[in-house]
């Protein structure tokens, strides 16, 4: 087997690269994750969202035995910790104080995306790739003498099995997700709520609906290339107070619009007069539901939680995925029905006191974040069902 890095995922056929990230999608279903496919890597890179200027520069590591591509992952060099979800500022900040030197470091990471995944993909008759795979990126760091090498949501089978395998230090943190219980109906998942938070609910979106505003749902060739004029004006707006500058290009849209249409969903609310003045853009895969940016041009009472969560959750149930997954952060998602969930990551530190401390500070953390899962959920909106006695 033969290690080798690439310049971007578009020095590889889609199909070569989607054969180890979607293998599902095969025999034409849907990806499970839409964000590690060819297109969605490779709008990035060709829009200029990542490559040179933008500290996010890709350099994919793929495992090779001869001409057959047998792992990959989504490789990066960072110039700084902007976009990933699972920050290290205060890492970085320590490691610095100390006269240390934290970056460049290696990430293995979908930029800007905090949605678990698989971030070592190996061929599915070739699992052994996968711990060669872990090993080239290890030895990658250790060889170039950077101080790091994360990967970032990974699925929760990953950090387990690697961290015990390879002495990586497993981070635990959590986002808000929302679940399907075969519910048919928004009314059916009310009922499961408490009397209030139903109340809470309705209550949001009358006053939403209230505004005048039509809301629509549009996915697929239902998307055109003039809603992305409307949607950047949106992303830009809550690029500019959330991050200072956005993440993405103009032109990521268009090559989405291209090549993903198919895997998004973008709910659009619109004046009598047509103009849109409020957007949330989610992403379709299998099982999930993926809430990724919202913005709005005019403020409208309640019309985020509508856009955001209210409507993901109608989509969900009419096309029975078993989940929505609403983004980092945000304990105002828990009243909405989102429970915390947790989320994974993966980290390998060369420096043998630095690692110590951050072992220390990652299990306090997990005590932490263990304890904050079970408080919340325990306040979490749903009735609670008392057995008979």
């Amino acid at each position: 087997m033969e290690t080798h890095l690439l310049d971007s995922v578009t020095d590889l056929p889609a199909a070569q690269w989607d054969a180890l990230a979607c293998p599902e999608a095969a025999t034409g279903a849907r990806p499970i994750d839409p964000f590690t496919t060819h297109r969605f890597l490779a709008a990035l890179d060709a829009s200029g969202s990542t490559g040179s200027g933008t500290g996010w520069q890709p350099r994919p590591l793929v495992i090779r035995d001869g001409d057959r591509l047998l792992a990959a992952t989504p490789l990066y060099v960072k110039s700084h910790s902007q976009g990933e979800y699972i920050f290290d500022h205060g890492w970085a900040q320590a490691f610095e104080r100390a006269g240390g030197r934290y970056y460049p470091k290696l990430q293995i990471a979908v930029p800007f995306t905090p949605a678990t995944g698989r971030r070592f993909l190996a061929a599915p008759d070739a699992p052994h790739a996968r711990d060669t795979l872990v090993e080239a990126a290890i030895h990658l760091a250790r060889s170039n003498r950077l101080s790091s090498l994360h990967a970032t949501f990974c699925t929760g089978e990953e950090a387990e099995t690697l961290a015990a395998r390879y002495g990586l230090l497993h981070r635990v943190t959590q986002q808000f997700h929302w679940e399907n219980r075969g519910y048919a109906t928004f009314d059916d998942f009310l009922g499961d709520l408490s009397s209030r938070k139903r109340k809470m609910i309705r209550k949001e979106r009358e006053t939403a609906r209230a505004s005048g505003l039509t809301i629509r749902q549009l996915t697929g060739d239902e998307i055109e290339p003039h809603h992305w004029d409307a949607f950047w004006a949106f992303y830009q707006d809550t690029g500019a107070r959330k991050w200072g500058t956005p993440y993405l290009t103009r032109r990521f849209f268009t090559h989405a619009q291209e090549t993903m249409r198919a895997d998004m969903l973008l709910v659009l609310a619109e004046r009598p007069d047509g103009t849109p003045v409020a957007g949330a853009l989610n992403f379709i895969g299998r099982d999930t539901l993926f809430g990724r940016y919202w913005g709005c041009i005019e403020d409208h009472p309640c019309l985020h939680f509508e856009l955001c969560y209210y409507q993901a959750i109608d989509w969900a149930i009419a096309h029975h995925l078993p989940r929505v997954e609403a983004g980092a952060q945000g304990e105002h998602k828990l009243a909405r029905g989102y429970l915390p969930t947790p989320v994974h990551s993966l980290h390998w530190i060369a420096d043998p006191g630095f690692r110590k401390a951050v072992a220390d500070y990652l299990q306090a953390e997990r005590r932490a974040v263990d304890e904050e899962i079970e408080v919340l959920t325990a306040y979490g909106p749903f009735r609670r069902i008392t057995a008979e006695t």
